[in-house]
């Protein structure tokens, strides 16, 4: 499991949160993986690309998981 620290803002939007981590190599790429179902966020497919992730989420892809603090 990998950590991402939100420092200056409150959230960060799903598509830019797969992209800051290395998931996917751009953007566009993060937004058909999510458009496809395969993210879950907290458990549970998440198809909004630019949903806001918070402090305390959890993000799962390709079996990777990210947690926010």
């Amino acid at each position: 499991m990998e950590d991402f620290q939100l420092k200056n803002s409150e959230f960060i939007e799903l598509h830019s949160l797969l992209k800051v981590m290395q998931f996917c190599d751009s953007g566009g790429m993060a937004k058909a993986f999510i458009a496809e179902g395969r993210v879950m966020v907290d458990g549970v497919v998440e198809l909004r690309k630019r949903c806001k992730i918070r402090k305390g989420q959890i993000v799962k892809f390709e079996g990777r998981s990210i947690t926010v603090t």
